[in-house]
């Protein structure tokens, strides 16, 4: 079977890559990464040379590229499309919006188009050869109370430029589903952590700037409360959505531990030897949700899906991954433009400038 997963240089898509290779042997995946800030080689280093594995180099809103992938043209058949590509940092989607429309809603419509044309021939049948999964997030439910689960059933109501692209996308995958009969799940996850995160993100910025003797932000009172999933458990429940996923259905993926970011803070401190002196306390976020909270009954009870790591033992493996990865942490901190003038080839005739990478 041949998986194109879209975002496979980043956080949850390089994760995600390294669990299909490892976990079913008949799979052969394509990797489309657009190389952005948040995409880097040297997460998925360890199998650049798996004869089961092909990187390409594009974005997902680039028509002609998705449809010469998709149609098989290039590679042989397409059998699956696992969308993790996105525009993810809130604080980048207040700044600048459009890019995150352009990304989240136009990107994953490319896709949807190409899934619905060459896995259905044009015609909406519900037996299309080309499943779908679209990787979205419980941040298009919007902000929880004191109390209360967000649910499969619970309405979109996205805070943030970031939520509400990814609510765009949502409507738009469930609008393939009925009227098209496109084969399409969608699963919505509480916030990640894991190692090869992105360090604009809270746990490996903070991490970062303790080993490096700063003082780590924390927005408004820190009394912001998340639900923290590691990556590793996330990607099995993609891959048991993915293959044994209901079309049509909403899958909740959370790791049920809420914490607020101050009990975060302040474990990242003290496992690293640091004390609350290195708090520095910032102006609150422009719409910053108060909390959120997965209710997960659904895909453990129809799909079979149990996470196997405890917070405990997944925040304390995950700051030791960081504190032995530096030169990981080094590489992938260097502005953007940098790392591209070094680990990007120039574009070359074919497919992709970086098809052979």
């Amino acid at each position: 079977m041949q998986i194109l997963i879209t975002g496979g240089l980043g956080f949850i898509g390089s994760n995600l890559v390294k669990y299909f290779l490892k976990n079913y042997a008949d799979c052969q995946i394509i990797n489309l990464d657009a190389v952005t800030y948040a995409g880097h080689f040297e997460n998925l280093a360890d199998i650049e040379g798996d004869k089961h594995y092909q990187f390409i180099q594009g974005r997902i809103e680039d028509e002609k590229l998705i449809d010469e992938i998709v149609s098989g043209r290039k590679f042989g058949p397409v059998h699956g499309i696992i969308n993790v590509a996105a525009e993810t940092h809130v604080d980048r989607s207040i700044t600048d919006p459009a890019v995150f429309a352009h990304t989240n809603v136009l990107g994953t419509q490319t896709l949807l188009e190409a899934a619905f044309k060459y896995g259905m021939g044009g015609k909406a049948s519900a037996s299309s050869s080309i499943r779908y999964v679209q990787v979205s997030t419980d941040e298009v439910y919007g902000s929880l109370g004191p109390t209360g689960y967000f649910t499969e059933e619970t309405p979109p109501a996205p805070s943030s430029p970031y939520s509400s692209t990814k609510a765009g996308a949502d409507m738009l995958v469930r609008a393939y589903f009925h009227t098209y009969g496109l084969p399409a799940v969608i699963t919505r996850c509480s916030n990640n952590y894991g190692p090869y995160q992105h360090p604009e993100k809270l746990i490996p910025l903070f991490i970062k700037n303790i080993m490096a003797g700063k003082k780590v932000p924390v927005y408004g009172d820190g009394m912001n409360v998340r639900d923290w999933l590691h990556v590793e458990d996330h990607c099995q429940a993609i891959a048991l959505a993915f293959y044994k996923g209901l079309p049509g259905e909403v899958y909740n993926i959370g790791g049920n531990n809420e914490r607020t970011n101050m009990y975060i803070t302040k474990l990242i401190l003290s496992e690293l030897g640091k004390g609350e002196e290195m708090i520095n306390y910032v102006e609150d976020r422009l719409g910053h949700d108060r909390r959120y909270a997965i209710d997960s009954s659904k895909i453990r009870r129809e799909l079979g899906w149990n996470p196997k790591y405890t917070f405990e033992v997944g925040i304390h493996e995950t700051i030791e991954w960081y504190k032995s990865n530096q030169t990981w942490l080094a590489a992938v901190s260097k502005p953007h433009h940098e790392y591209v003038a070094i680990n990007v080839a120039p574009p070359v005739s074919g497919l992709t400038p970086a098809a052979t990478r």
